[in-house]
């Protein structure tokens, strides 16, 4: 009787970054938070994801971005057909995007929607801020999840839904609603209170462009 061929060895990325898929078309991974996603400007800002990424899969290529202070699942395309499908996705909202986050306060109603054009703060790039004459339309749908008690005040676990995919999107939404992400030191008025922003994309799915499976990844919540 033949053995059964042996599963190819799963690659090792470093410094704490998971390996959630991969195959001969797509890599979804964790980044960790503080890690950028793309190279960064300046002098000495090399260390990012695709870099490292890269490193394993040559043909990996960029399909969309998280801030650099987000945690969370990241997709990556094998080669530049696959990377303008999955683009196209992206494009006609057709990816399912789930974040969590812990935000100051209590909102309510217990679920709605931050629908508010967004644009960029040239002089203090790269805060974005509401414009509805000039912004680009933006849309977030939000609901809770739990009220947590804190020393420090009150909080509230929420689950966030990015319709569309502004820069900063998430984060000036809720701090426009009275409600900002903990940990935000760009747009919480107030002091900074947690190492890191409470922010997460935990699930992604979407239909494979080529073979039409319906795929769906989670990311454990770290906080």
């Amino acid at each position: 009787m033949n053995e059964p061929n042996p599963a190819p060895p799963v690659p090792d990325l470093p410094d704490g970054i998971g390996l959630v898929f991969a195959d001969d078309t797509l890599v979804v991974v964790d980044k960790p938070a503080g890690m950028l996603s793309v190279p960064g400007r300046g002098d000495g800002v090399t260390d990012n994801l695709t870099t490292r990424v890269m490193r394993v899969w040559p043909d990996a290529l960029v399909v969309h971005r998280l801030d650099q202070a987000t945690s969370g699942l990241m997709l990556f395309a094998r080669g530049l057909a696959m990377q303008r499908a999955l683009s196209l996705g992206f494009e006609k909202r057709r990816m399912h995007k789930r974040y969590e986050a812990v935000v100051a306060g209590t909102p309510l109603p217990a679920q709605g929607e931050v629908d508010m054009p967004l644009r960029l703060d040239w002089p203090h790039r790269p805060r974005q801020v509401t414009d509805v004459f000039a912004g680009k339309p933006a849309l977030t749908r939000w609901r809770v999840i739990a009220p947590l008690l804190r020393e420090d005040g009150p909080a509230t676990r929420v689950r966030l839904e990015p319709v569309t995919g502004r820069s900063h999107q998430l984060r000036v939404h809720m701090a426009f609603i009275g409600h900002p992400i903990l940990g935000d030191d760009l747009y919480a008025p107030l002091p900074l209170r947690e190492p890191r922003l409470l922010l997460h994309a935990a699930e992604l799915g979407f239909v494979h462009p080529l073979d039409g499976r319906e795929l769906r990844f989670e990311s454990a919540v770290p906080f």
